[in-house]
This record gives C-alpha cells, sequence and structure tokens, in this order.
C-alpha cells in the first residue's frame, strides 16, 4: 500500500514561467491551474518536475461539464455524468508520478473516463492506450482529445479488465477504478520491469492503492 507523504510547498510560478510565454497574460484558468498545483500537489509532496509541468499545461476545466468548470480546479472530484467522476488534481498526480514515466514509454489506462488523466499521460510518455467500458464518455473523451490535439492517445470503448493485448506488452498500466484483485491479463500485458498503480478493493469496500513491478515475469506489490 501507498502511503502519502506531506512536505512543505514551493512556488509553481517559477516553472510556469519556463512552460509559457512571459509575453502572454496567463487567464484565470491558468491562474487556477498554477494555484491547484501550489496548494493540491506541490504542498502533498508530488515533485517530480515533468509531472508538475503536465499539471499545469493540460486544461482541466476542459474535461469537466460546463455546469460544474467553475469548480474544476478545486481539491475534489467532480461529476462527468452516468454517475462517473473526474479524480480530484492531486490524485491523478500522484498516480502519475508514482508510474515514473520516461518519454519513450507506452501506457495504458484503464477507465478513460472524461479523458483528462490521459492527457496528463500524452505529456510524459509516447503513446497512451486508454480503455472506457461506458460507450458515452469514452466517445465523449475520444472527441475532446481528439480536438486538442492529443494524436499519441488511442481511446477504446471495451472492459479494462482485459487489457489491450494488440498493443501489449505496456511500459505502465494505471487503473483508476477498483477491482476486487489484480487482473491476471494486465499483469500478463505488463513488460518486464514494468509498474502497475492500482486501487483494490471494490467499488463498496475499503480500497487500497497497490503499486506493483513485474519483476522476473511475476508483479511484486
Amino acid at each position: 500500500m501507498i502511503r502519502f507523504m506531506y512536505i512543505v510547498p514551493f512556488v509553481a510560478s517559477a516553472l510556469f514561467s519556463r512552460i509559457g510565454s512571459s509575453a502572454e497574460k496567463p487567464d484565470n484558468y491558468t491562474l487556477q491551474r498554477e494555484r491547484m498545483v501550489n496548494e493540491q500537489i506541490l504542498a502533498r509532496g508530488v515533485g517530480d518536475a515533468r509531472v508538475i509541468s503536465a499539471m499545469l499545461k493540460v486544461p482541466r476545466h476542459l474535461f469537466v461539464p460546463t455546469a460544474n468548470r467553475s469548480m474544476a480546479y478545486e481539491d475534489a472530484p467532480l461529476p462527468i455524468g452516468v454517475g462517473q467522476t473526474i479524480s480530484q488534481p492531486y490524485v491523478v498526480a500522484f498516480m502519475t508520478e508514482t508510474l515514473e514515466l520516461e518519454p519513450g514509454d507506452r501506457v495504458l489506462e484503464v477507465g478513460t473516463g472524461s479523458g483528462y488523466q490521459a492527457a496528463v499521460l500524452a505529456e510524459l510518455a509516447a503513446e497512451v492506450y486508454t480503455i472506457e467500458i461506458i460507450p458515452m464518455l469514452g466517445n465523449s473523451a475520444a472527441k475532446l482529445l481528439d480536438e486538442l490535439g492529443y494524436d499519441t492517445i488511442h481511446v477504446k470503448v471495451g472492459d479494462g479488465y482485459r487489457g489491450w493485448p494488440e498493443y501489449a506488452p505496456f511500459d505502465a498500466i494505471i487503473v483508476t477504478c477498483a477491482p476486487e484483485s489484480i487482473p491476471q491479463a494486465l499483469v500478463d500485458q505488463l513488460a518486464e520491469g514494468g509498474k502497475i498503480i492500482i486501487p483494490v478493493g471494490g467499488r463498496y469496500s475499503v480500497q487500497e492503492l497497490v503499486r506493483g513491478v513485474k519483476t522476473n515475469g511475476r508483479l511484486v506489490t
């Protein structure tokens, strides 16, 4: 089980100034993203510079329904329809950092949802393969990601617990919905030395966030 760690925050403004043009005046959403990173992510111990850069860049508000857009950068999950939510920013950043992604990595995501987590992953990895079991969410996310120019993200509607064997093995797998145990299909599709981050315990029971590394053909958690 992964333990959360809290440290004294540092200001993200210096990093942000290197990401955006200094000649551009930040809009309100940009300022909200910077505050989100400072108060919710850096303050809780997520410090990987590439992850922070991605969290500052991806427009989270576009992945939230219009009615809830004013709350897009708050420290909370938000409804996205059909009984599903977009995870709170800290959870997205923490799970992403845990994968320790390299620029050339290929990542499988189970549970596309709004598409926000996939967009963050795409800022860090070479290819992202994401599966959503609810057609309305999968199709909506695919459309938005295409409009935003994320051509390295591949969206599929289907049962994510079966993985995407045609494109295996994956250097990393991230699961955003909680099964009672880690699906063997996902372990089989993880590359040797690859990492998986997954909540385990089921939807209506106590859940633990588990990190696994495939070592000598088996998963060490």
